[in-house]
């Protein structure tokens, strides 16, 4: 796991301390594409609408695999 968590955090895939509502996962992904968390929510919740159920698996794992911001 050391290994996914320090790759992750090599690409700025973390979960921010602030700004997160439920796990950080949208956030995280939002400030590393340059994003505003609300805009990265709403394209999650967009995503759900087209591809229904995906997402409900995805964001557990990213959950569990993006470390939180230290």
């Amino acid at each position: 796991m050391d290994s996914v968590y320090g790759s992750m955090r090599r690409q700025g895939l973390v979960r921010p301390m602030h700004g997160r509502l439920l796990g950080g996962v949208c956030a995280g992904l939002g400030r590393r594409f340059g994003l505003d968390p609300w805009v990265a929510r709403l394209l999650f919740v967009l995503a759900l609408l087209v591809i229904p159920g995906s997402q409900i698996l995805v964001y557990p794992i990213l959950w569990i695999l993006m470390p939180s911001e230290v």
